[in-house]
């Protein structure tokens, strides 16, 4: 039997999925995109998972976009276009996770691929990593992954990578500041591990309340945003955990968080 093309694993409280086709560079296919939203689905309702990592298999590519040699077989105009929406849900099911993700990028990750990352809270890539949006050589826009591109680097940067098509190495990549750190391939794994491992130790609650607030309140106006925090804090301060970080703070030991009692 073939394996299958999304991987799952789940150790440490860190769940990773890796997208299996390396022989296609780990593009998307209809069937890959819903493997992704049902195993970040399964990772947001088991309580043993606090993190997920999301990478490709081989060291050619994280994502290099959407399979464009088999997403319009045996579809209509009008299923077609709705199935194009798959990605967008994919989108927000990682910004609505309510946990930590990390995008693991080793060499290619364009076009889908290159928002799929961005649209992790974190892009830790390897040294040969490259991004880019090419769609615009084929006559094409990469419209569904302007949201994450926008939020992830200035404006009309962002602009200027869909109008050229150019790629971006990693230092560059890291100097636009839509990559969190970049690290040499042989340190690649022990980064994100390490990383992972970081975001694991925290409070679950906190990290789940205060990530929900940064993804609500990113899009309102200042006096808008102010409102919808000032009750969050309120909430956050009132948990149980928050009552044990104030105490282990003052006796000088390690919080024992509720989830892990």
């Amino acid at each position: 039997m073939s394996e299958p093309e999304l991987l799952v694993r789940v150790a440490e409280h860190v769940a990773t999925l890796t997208i299996n086709r390396p022989e296609k560079r780990n593009a998307l296919s209809w069937a890959v995109m819903g493997d992704i939203r049902r195993a970040l689905a399964d990772a947001k309702a088991d309580p043993d998972v606090r993190v997920v990592v999301l990478t490709g298999a081989g060291e050619k590519a994280f994502c290099a976009g959407a399979d464009l040699s088999g997403m319009a077989e045996g579809a209509g105009y009008a299923a077609l276009h709705d199935a194009r929406g798959e990605l967008a849900l994919l989108f927000r099911d990682l910004w609505e996770l309510g946990k930590p993700t990390i995008a693991r990028v080793r060499g290619y990750a364009l076009a889908g691929g290159f928002g799929l990352a961005l649209a992790c809270d974190l892009v830790v890539a390897a040294d040969d990593a490259v991004f880019g949006t090419p769609e615009i050589d084929v006559g094409l826009w990469p419209h569904m992954i302007t949201v994450p591109l926008t939020r992830s680097m200035p404006p009309k940067k962002a602009l200027e990578l869909m109008m050229t098509g150019r790629r971006v190495g990693a230092d560059e990549a890291e100097h636009l500041g839509f990559v969190t750190s970049v690290v040499p391939v042989g340190r690649l794994e022990i980064e994100v591990a390490d990383l992972a491992a970081t975001l694991a130790a925290k409070s679950p609650v906190a990290l789940k309340l205060g990530r929900d607030s940064f993804y609500g309140s990113w899009d309102l106006a200042a006096e808008e945003a102010l409102r919808l925090l000032h009750p969050l804090l309120t909430v956050t301060a009132s948990t149980e955990d928050a009552a044990e970080g104030i105490a282990a703070f003052q006796e000088k030991r390690p919080p024992r968080w509720a989830a892990d009692r």
